[in-house]
């Protein structure tokens, strides 16, 4: 009997809390669901354009109003939830292509490292599933207006496939945007880079022409398996370059010295690879025509770092968006190089750096968002504040492309209000009030 009682009351629990669950459930969905409207700050729409005194509505995770706010057609009883932020910056959530956030967390320890995988020529492996929504380190990436990451395999001669996630989300199911949206191929480089007594030398790669053939048997191995009706036996390495062919997947190609980036675009051209993309490319100023030519674009490497030679400008890294923007190359910025997923965080003030060695404000936002979000396929969906895209966009009190004035107030994941708190802005607070000292 008394077993009967206790098996009662626990389903009788069970019930509760799945009431409870369902409710608070339901509360969250309508809470994600209710419209907002943001009043008063300078919207910087992303594709060149700024509204001084925006009015930005967002309904059902999209973008539905994007007008001066004392336009007379802007209804604000149409919205549950009304912010003013007057004087403030309004962005798109800005874009990372080429990363290792999600898949490396700290990088001295190696089972927390999940973005490199055995082999050579690996297109079947997909960062997808590795990808990991409870990294410490995307809260701290967020907190400066970083709200789109492509997670990207390493390694290897073709690494294998990216996709790209919203920073939020409960799993990767719930945070992907786009599933394997390319693969990752790793250029044979010219040159052979070694440390003798404590400096780089380099020596030519007499392998290069035999490795960039592998690298065409591969490809041309591939087209032919995919034309066959039936297979007896799956290649997954050939099954995964399906949609590279089709045009569905892009393919990334990382290169920097001239030479390679020149048998890159052959490649590309003797392959017909319908949606190629340039990684790295530090000599693109010297193939720049090339590129313009056969409409290429490149996703430039860190602009934070030193010449990659001895006899370069010291500031050329800052100067060469300027410049592949004189030529008319479309590009974009990207954070790699070590420590390459904390280092995100640190992106919006690439762009800030490309603005103060010449490059037009809102075309070096552009860089990490409407440009960015083409290069990678997504420009439909987000990259700008323009009705009908998702609501990925954040609030600054300052100009966000600056270290000084970046200080996010709000931001929203597909119209998602998002925490933006973090770690480090954790600890921050605590040893300031211990030491009693004022939080800026």
């Amino acid at each position: 009997m008394n077993v009967i009682l206790l098996m009662m009351r626990g389903m009788k629990l069970i019930k509760l809390l799945l009431f409870v669950g369902m409710s608070l459930g339901f509360k969250q969905v309508n809470a994600q669901n209710k419209s907002t409207l943001i009043l008063g700050t300078k919207a910087h729409v992303g594709n060149g354009e700024i509204i001084k005194n925006a009015a930005i509505g967002i309904r059902d995770g999209k973008l539905d109003l994007v007008m001066h706010s004392i336009d007379y057609r802007l209804d604000t009883t149409k919205y549950d939830t009304i912010i003013r932020l007057y004087g403030q910056h309004s962005y798109p959530g800005f874009i990372s292509p080429n990363n290792e956030l999600g898949l490396v967390e700290i990088e001295a320890v190696r089972a927390t490292r999940d973005a490199d995988e055995v082999g050579d020529i690996t297109p079947q492996v997909r960062s997808l599933v590795a990808y990991n929504t409870d990294s410490k380190i995307i809260p701290t990436v967020r907190s400066n207006g970083v709200l789109i990451v492509q997670a990207t395999p390493q390694g290897g001669r073709i690494s294998g496939t990216s996709s790209i996630f919203n920073l939020e989300g409960w799993n990767w199911e719930d945070a992907v945007l786009k599933m394997d949206d390319a693969i990752h191929i790793n250029w044979p480089s010219v040159y052979n880079r070694k440390w003798q007594n404590g400096t780089i030398t380099y020596e030519e790669n007499t392998k290069f022409e035999s490795q960039v053939y592998e690298l065409n048997s591969f490809f041309k191995k591939a087209l032919a398996y995919t034309k066959v009706d039936f297979v007896l036996e799956k290649d997954l390495r050939y099954e995964a370059m399906r949609s590279v062919f089709t045009g569905d997947k892009k393919v990334f190609i990382h290169a920097n010295n001239a030479r390679e980036l020149s048998s890159a675009i052959y490649f590309i051209k003797e392959q017909r690879i319908k949606s190629p993309v340039l990684v790295g490319a530090y000599d693109a100023l010297l193939v720049a025509d090339l590129l313009v030519d056969y409409a290429i674009p490149v996703v430039l490497r860190r602009v934070h770092e030193l010449p990659l030679r001895e006899d370069d400008a010291v500031d050329l890294p800052y100067r060469l968006p300027f410049l592949l923007a004189e030529k008319g190359v479309i590009f974009c910025l990207q954070n790699d190089g070590s420590m390459q997923a904390m280092g995100t965080r640190n992106l919006p003030f690439y762009a800030g750096t490309s603005a103060a060695y010449g490059l037009n404000r809102e075309e070096a936002l552009k860089s990490i968002t409407l440009n960015a979000a083409k290069i990678l396929g997504i420009e439909k969906e987000v990259g700008s504040l323009e009705v009908g895209k998702f609501a990925t966009l954040f609030v600054s009190e300052g100009d966000a492309l600056d270290m000084r004035t970046n200080k996010l107030t709000v931001a929203f994941i597909n119209g998602k209000m998002i925490d933006l708190s973090s770690h480090q802005k954790e600890l921050y607070e605590r040893y300031m009030n211990k030491y009693g000292l004022e939080i800026n």
